[in-house]
């Protein structure tokens, strides 16, 4: 949908009660009419990477933004399948750096994994584009609390808790150890 015209009627048919922004609800919906399937707090993150205003729901120039990044997804999405409909983890990656994300291979494995829904190694679209939408909003993110450029933050508890944004995953003890044992975490 790269033509104004077209975006403008498209987003206008969404925004039903013709306030002149959409919410997460009613983009959800007209996603899925376009057979993307998202959850609601993925959408809601693909609301907050492009809410420039900060009033948590979506104008036109916003959704355009947005819709540039999703077309970008897509047409890699489309380059690295090979008409197989899905993704390999070696695809995905390519796509991450062709994205311009740098991850070492314990985070993309782990990134990898959270997003591949069916757990064998082939990553639907939906889930390509749910997968680029959080690292690029861990991308934001991180860069906010990066403000000497450096690649490291230091965070207190407090700035911890805001950023895990209620989503931290159920992690066990003996898990613990076990990434400890990986160098995934330090004491």
């Amino acid at each position: 949908m790269e033509n104004a015209a077209v975006l403008r009627e498209w987003f206008e048919r969404v925004d039903s009660n013709r306030s002149g922004n959409i919410t997460a609800v009613q983009l959800q919906g007209a996603l899925s009419v376009g057979n993307l399937d998202f959850s609601l707090s993925i959408v809601q993150q693909m609301i907050r990477m492009y809410d420039f205003d900060g009033n948590g729901t979506m104008n036109f120039e916003e959704f355009v933004a947005l819709n540039k990044f999703l077309l970008k997804v897509q047409n890699l999405f489309t380059v690295l399948e090979r008409g197989r409909g899905y993704l390999n983890p070696d695809d995905v990656y390519e796509g991450l750096v062709r994205l311009g994300f740098s991850l070492d291979s314990p985070s993309f494995l782990t990134v990898c994994e959270s997003f591949d829904k069916n757990k064998k190694g082939m990553v639907r679209l939906d889930e390509f584009i749910s997968l680029c939408i959080f690292v690029q909003s861990a991308r934001n993110l991180f860069n906010s609390f990066d403000t000497t450029k450096q690649g490291r933050v230091t965070l207190d508890f407090n700035q911890f808790v805001y950023c895990s944004d209620g989503q931290l995953p159920d992690i066990k003890v003996a898990d613990v150890a076990k990434r400890q044992a990986r160098g995934l975490y330090v004491d």
